[in-house]
């Protein structure tokens, strides 16, 4: 006798943290999916770790200040579609999401392979989301 076990069983449910303070994310913070509010504040990066990964949207239109992602070093590589255009990412320490343009549904996510930080993310409006070194 088998046993039949659905897939939806098997997948294992995010966890959705909303986000309205300055906040340092630690490698037990992994795999969570942050939602972010119209007060844009500070999130540090941990060092660099494989398999760590986040997600970060926007729920609600950032209306006050910019959301600014900052890893402790010029390690942030890959891209986010701007509006439709590419905007790259390449030896960049801090993500910015920016007031009045990061909307809600807009995101961007972080994974790790232990030596630098992989970003991908989609924003709707011009210069939503910018990359910018040291």
């Amino acid at each position: 006798m088998s046993t039949y076990v659905s897939n939806d069983v098997l997948r294992e449910r995010p966890t959705f943290v909303e986000l309205s303070a300055d906040t340092t994310l630690t490698a037990a913070d992994s795999g969570k999916i942050f939602m972010l509010d119209a007060i844009g504040e500070a999130i540090t990066l941990p060092a660099v770790s494989e398999g760590v990964n986040y997600k970060f949207i926007c729920n609600t239109t950032t209306a006050t200040t910019d959301w600014t992602i900052t890893a402790p070093a010029a390690v942030i590589y890959g891209s986010a579609q701007v509006a439709g255009a590419v905007v790259a990412a390449s030896a960049e320490s801090v993500i910015t999401l920016v007031v009045a343009k990061f909307l809600p549904g807009d995101w961007v996510s972080l994974l790790s392979d232990g030596t630098k930080w992989y970003v991908e993310g989609s924003v709707v409006t011009s210069a939503g989301c910018t990359f910018t070194a040291p």
